[in-house]
């Protein structure tokens, strides 16, 4: 209405005046009070827009009142909003101009029958300019507690005191208005808390999922199992987020089973806490899992409730695990070999030596080409070595770094332990005599080492050839040293291997034959 002519025309404005209203000191105290405004800060009522449900209750109101403005207030430290209004589009006024100010300060239905006669509010620039407010009736809108608004209605013509029936009809509505502020905060901070809880949750749904965690909760009278959507399928189970845990149990291996109830039974009665490891039944290769839970709950006897816990994927730990015990056991079976091997070496060196000059100089050679052929193995956990890093390990010390006397060529291949310690030897004893005695001792001499897989119906078969020319003329010995002796029976323990070693006249010549495993790379 428009307060300047008939009560029948809409309100447009409630402009704000240049001279100012001050609010009297018990007043502002009350609306300054900081529960008070913490309360009204609390509502988070910065949304924008109608609210149908006051909307309502302010048109009750000036229905009530037969009043032109109607308003459902909020009154901060220095503004007061309209939550909703009947009478004009205005979303807000200043406090100290305020009528509501009062009625929130004197905590029960205040009531202005003329402004003008008012002394509190005959200067106000609403009664003594436009829109010219005559009669006011307000009641404070409590909520935790606090007094944090209004429900007014305004008229632009003096009015005597409502009737007694009016004004408890009044505070009905006020009480309304007031319950109604109240659910939508709760139904705000539970939509707020329902945000938070789902973010959180896929939060800690990402960091199970980037951990390689699943999650679960055992209802254990029920015998039901919430879970993450991993849990089912680390179980090699359908997929879902329910799981009966019998079906759970039943899933582990059988050899692991009995150990694992007995520890899910003393967590439950006992201790509360869980711990395990298991494979999971009928998957090859077999799947491990690790466990850990906790009892959460437990009932009025003391008995496990609810339970919480985590499963996890441990296969490739336990695959570790297992390659480190296998790891060690062929470690202790080489260490043996070895220490045999350093013994032989050592009693047929010392035997075919002349003075203990010879024996330091020949066993400290084959030793560090057997410690050679030890590293390469180590680097490589034992599984074998290459061939080409064998020779290039064995042999290349003895040839020239700028003008190399010694081709190699050869298929890659991998050999296991016992053929790659046997052959380092013998590479190692035929570059040694070949550099003292053979092709290597004389500046045109070359030697060519090559070899070669072959497929035989046994199976595959590896044939090395050393093969010197360009030294001096060689005879065959009167007879055969140590040397000859390890390089013909390096290979003894390696079943269908051989070595021919002759002395033609050009050269040296040795050819290993070496059958190959299947799984030999």
């Amino acid at each position: 209405m428009d307060f300047s002519g008939g009560r029948n025309r809409k309100l447009v404005s409630l402009a704000v005046q240049d001279k100012e209203h001050p609010l009297p000191e018990s007043v502002l105290s009350i609306v300054a009070d900081s529960a008070r405004l913490a309360a009204v800060a609390a509502l988070n009522l910065d949304e924008g827009g109608s609210d149908r449900d006051l909307d309502r209750v302010v048109q009750l109101t000036a229905a009530l009142f037969e009043a032109p403005l109607a308003l459902a207030t909020i009154l901060e430290h220095d503004r007061q909003s309209f939550l909703a209004a009947v009478g004009t589009d205005r979303r807000e006024a200043p406090v100290e101009t305020s009528f509501c100010a009062h009625a929130l300060a004197g905590g029960d239905v205040l009531v202005v029958e003329d402004a003008t006669r008012d002394p509190r509010f005959a200067g106000s620039p609403f009664v003594s300019g436009p829109p010219y407010l005559r009669f006011y009736a307000g009641i404070p809108l409590v909520v935790a507690g606090q007094p944090v608004g209004t429900l007014c209605a305004y008229d632009v013509t003096p009015r005597p005191r409502p009737a007694p029936s009016l004004i408890e009809q009044f505070k009905v509505l006020a009480e309304l208005a007031s319950s109604l502020l109240a659910l939508k905060d709760m139904s705000r901070a539970g939509q707020a808390a329902r945000t938070a809880l789902a973010r959180e949750e896929k939060r800690r749904g990402l960091a199970l999922e980037a951990a390689g965690l699943a999650s679960w909760v055992w209802d254990v009278p029920t015998g039901v199992v919430e879970c993450d959507p991993l849990l089912p399928r680390l179980f090699d189970l359908p997929p879902g987020e329910r799981v009966e845990a019998r079906a759970l149990f039943h899933a582990i291996d059988r050899r692991d089973l009995k150990a694992n109830r007995e520890r899910f039974r003393e967590a439950l009665n006992i201790s509360g806490e869980y711990s395990g490891e298991y494979r999971v039944r009928d998957i090859d290769p077999p799947r491990w899992l690790g466990a850990r839970g906790r009892v959460v709950e437990r009932d009025a006897q003391g008995r496990a409730a609810l339970v919480f816990g985590v499963n996890f994927d441990i296969t490739e730990r336990k695959a570790a695990e297992e390659r480190q015990r296998l790891l060690l056991r062929e470690l202790n079976h080489r260490v043996k070999n070895t220490l045999a091997t350093v013994q032989a070496l050592a009693s047929q060196t010392v035997r075919h030596s002349r003075n203990p000059r010879d024996f330091l100089d020949a066993f400290s050679a084959r030793l560090q080409a057997l410690g050679a052929a030890h590293n390469l193995l180590s680097d490589g956990e034992w599984r074998g070595i290459a061939i080409r890093e064998l020779v290039t390990r064995e042999v290349k010390p003895f040839d020239g770094v700028d003008a190399p006397r010694i081709d190699v060529a050869g298929d890659d291949v991998v050999l296991p332990p016992d053929q790659a310690l046997g052959l380092g030897l013998i590479l190692h004893e035929l570059a040694s005599n070949a550099l003292k005695y053979g092709s290597l001792s004389a500046p045109s001499g070359r030697v060519s080492l090559s070899w070669q897989v072959r497929r035989t119906p046994d199976g595959r078969v590896l044939h090395l050839r050393w093969k010197e020319h360009g030294g001096p003329e060689v005879a065959p010995p009167d007879h055969h040293g140590f040397g000859s002796i390890l390089i013909r029976r390096s290979l003894a323990k390696v079943l269908n291997s051989s070595v021919e070693h002759e002395f033609k006249p050009d050269g040296v010549e040795a050819i290993v034959t070496l059958p190959l495993n299947a799984d030999t790379g």
